[in-house]
């Protein structure tokens, strides 16, 4: 029988690395040099900017509250937080399509099948949450 070790030190330097990279998207999305630089994205962005930003400020304060505290319940129910913010924007980036490619491949193609996995991956990883909190609750810690 195996114990599985926990340790903290490594698991918050986990969490203030990624609440670095969503903050530093935030503004390298909103603030400088923003969305607008990115040659292949359309005026259609705005229409999906709050869904991206919520996915990025939820995944902030998620990892934020981890660095204070994170007991396995708290992990799940985070990491559900996470992955349901991140699927309300790949769902709304797939409705809107902000993007225009050019040139003789199929981007579009490429990046609608790469938002299907998204999705799809996400949904997964919704139902593994549940079972992970569910698990998480009837160990009681």
């Amino acid at each position: 029988m195996t114990t599985e070790v926990r340790r903290p030190t490594g698991r918050r330097t986990g969490y203030v690395i990624a609440a670095a990279v969503d903050a530093a998207l935030l503004y390298v999305i909103n603030r400088w040099p923003g969305w607008d630089a990115v040659p292949f994205l359309t005026a259609d962005t705005t229409q999906v900017l709050l869904a991206v930003n919520l996915s990025l400020v939820v995944g902030v304060v998620v990892n934020a509250v981890w660095i204070i505290h994170d007991p396995r319940w708290l992990t799940a129910l985070g990491g559900l937080a996470t992955t349901g913010a991140g699927l309300i924007a790949l769902i709304r980036i797939w409705e809107v399509f902000p993007f225009s490619f050019t040139g003789g491949f199929d981007w579009a193609l490429v990046t609608r099948v790469m938002l299907v996995v998204g999705i799809a991956g996400s949904m997964i990883a919704m139902i593994v949450g549940l079972g992970q909190l569910a698990t998480a609750f009837r160990s009681k810690d």
